[in-house]
This record gives C-alpha cells, sequence and structure tokens, in this order.
C-alpha cells in the first residue's frame, strides 16, 4: 500500500525538490508563483514526521525559484536557483538574508566573489539540466533545447561527447549510479532515453508512457536500472529500463503539473515530488 505525505504552500507551484544527504527526513523545495511565469519565489525546507511535512524554514526571493540543491559537505547550505539568473547560497542556520548571491549568468560580476572555474559553450538552445558523473570527477551532462545531450570535462574545458537524443527539447537528464557508462534523458516528445555513451548509435531503451513532456528524471540510488519521471501530464511514473516493459508504476496523486522529483538516499522506494508529496512505494516495487 502506497502512503503519501502533503504539504500545500498557497500561491506556490513547486519546481525542484531535493532530499538531504544527511538528514533523512528533510527536504528542499523551490517554488513560484503563477507557474513560474511572473511574480516571486521561495525555498521550503520541510521536516517528515509520521503525520506529514512540516516547514522548518522559508525565504521569499524577488523572481521565481526553478531548483535547488544540497551542499554535500555542510548540511545546512543549500543552493537555489532563480528566474532572475542568480543562483543563491542559504544557510538554514540564517533567517533572512542569503550568504551569498552569484550573477555571472546575468553577465553582472560582484569583485567581492570569487569568479566562476570555467565557462564551457557548445549548445545551441537553453540547457535545461546539468547532472555531475557519479563516478568521473570533473565530469558532467548537461540536457538542451538544441536536442543534445553533451558530455563535458570541466578539466579540459571541453565537450567530449554530443548525442542528438531527441528531436525535441530535452529538459531533464541524469546519470545512473552504478554505471559510469549510462545516462537517460527526458523530452519534450514524451519519451525517455536510456543511452551507453560507448554506443550512441541507438538508446539502449526507449521509454514510452508520458503523454506530455517529461519535467524530471532521476535513476534509483538502490537500484541500478531502475529510474522515475515525472511530466505535465500530472503523474510520476517508475522504470525498470532492463525489462521487456518497463513500466513498474504510474502514480497519479498530484493535480498539476509535476516538475521535480527525488529519491531519498536513506530510505528505499522513498521518493518526493512537488508539489511536495512524498510517496512510499511497496517494497517489492523497486526490487
Amino acid at each position: 500500500m502506497m502512503t503519501v505525505k502533503v504539504f500545500r504552500s498557497p500561491a506556490r507551484h513547486g519546481y525542484a525538490v531535493e532530499v538531504s544527504p544527511y538528514i533523512p527526513s528533510r527536504v528542499a523545495c523551490a517554488a513560484s508563483q503563477y507557474y513560474g511565469i511572473a511574480g516571486c519565489g521561495t525555498l521550503l525546507v520541510l521536516d517528515q514526521t509520521e503525520t506529514g511535512l512540516t516547514l522548518v524554514r522559508s525565504w521569499e526571493w524577488s523572481d521565481g525559484l526553478f531548483d535547488v540543491a544540497w551542499s554535500e559537505a555542510n548540511e545546512h547550505i543549500l543552493v537555489a536557483g532563480g528566474g532572475d539568473g542568480s543562483l543563491q547560497l542559504w544557510d538554514t542556520a540564517n533567517h533572512s538574508a542569503p550568504l551569498r548571491v552569484a550573477k555571472e549568468h546575468t553577465q553582472e560580476w560582484d569583485p567581492a566573489l570569487s569568479p566562476s572555474l570555467t565557462t564551457l559553450r557548445g549548445h545551441e538552445g537553453v540547457i535545461y539540466s546539468t547532472i555531475w558523473s557519479p563516478h568521473i570527477p570533473g565530469c558532467f551532462a548537461s540536457a538542451s533545447g538544441d536536442g543534445t545531450l553533451r558530455i563535458w570535462d570541466v578539466k579540459g574545458a571541453a565537450c567530449r561527447l554530443a548525442i542528438p537524443a531527441h528531436k525535441a527539447e530535452i529538459l531533464s537528464c541524469d546519470w545512473c549510479k552504478y554505471d559510469q557508462n549510462v545516462v537517460a534523458t527526458g523530452s519534450v516528445d514524451c519519451t525517455v532515453c536510456v543511452w551507453d555513451l560507448r554506443n550512441i548509435r541507438q538508446p539502449v531503451n526507449q521509454l514510452l508512457g508520458h503523454t506530455y513532456a517529461i519535467r524530471r528524471l532521476k535513476f534509483s540510488p538502490f537500484d541500478k536500472t531502475v529510474l522515475a519521471s515525472c511530466s505535465y501530464d500530472f503523474t510520476v511514473r517508475f522504470w525498470d529500463y532492463s525489462r521487456q516493459q518497463p513500466l513498474l508504476d504510474t502514480v497519479e496523486h498530484h493535480s498539476e503539473f509535476v516538475c521535480g522529483l527525488d529519491f531519498n538516499l536513506h530510505i528505499p522506494n522513498q521518493v518526493t515530488s512537488p508539489t511536495c508529496a512524498v510517496c512510499n512505494e511497496p517494497a517489492d516495487l523497486l526490487r
């Protein structure tokens, strides 16, 4: 039996969510007014309890917030990305302003801040998603509106591989936690494609089922061939790309666009997705 815990934030739509790598019950959510088209943003930190989700802290920002990530070096630090092109560094112990704000994406440089390490160019469209390789230091993947998945080497400041992965915009990508050669992409064309970087002529598997654009996908931290995806079709879907029939389950608890999701690194089979609904899947589903 699936259990769902819900936190409602009035006049806000969740765009990204991430579970703390330190505290199993803690979740951060980046949210925006008016579906991110206009208005302000809110960064929420929530704790999961036996009865639901409770607000630990929240901060307001002058523009929509569309992504969030916890620091892997400090349990109190997280970074959010805003529609104004800024990156804000927040401390859960600080109740007011961000620790730092970087605006290089808006071509503004603050002499008090260290500059970015490097700027990489190559995509011909908007970059919607990036993910560090969990296996190769200094290597990351990016997904773009130009329909390509690119693999980058920060040290060499170069693109090492460009894959024409979809004929439509790619909104998300993720690296398999167990195989350095496997990356998945999710597209406006409603498909999830799983790629082996050693052979990019065709995907290992193409996962069909969503009826609208796929906004985000994540590989399971516990199962090598399992991943989850969320979509503008209001659903979260679970897949095992090694199976002939890869769709494991479809979760239909949302009544709005689902823009983000994350697996809990501490609790097997638990997934969080904005609008901040926490779902516990049956234990045998992701076996």
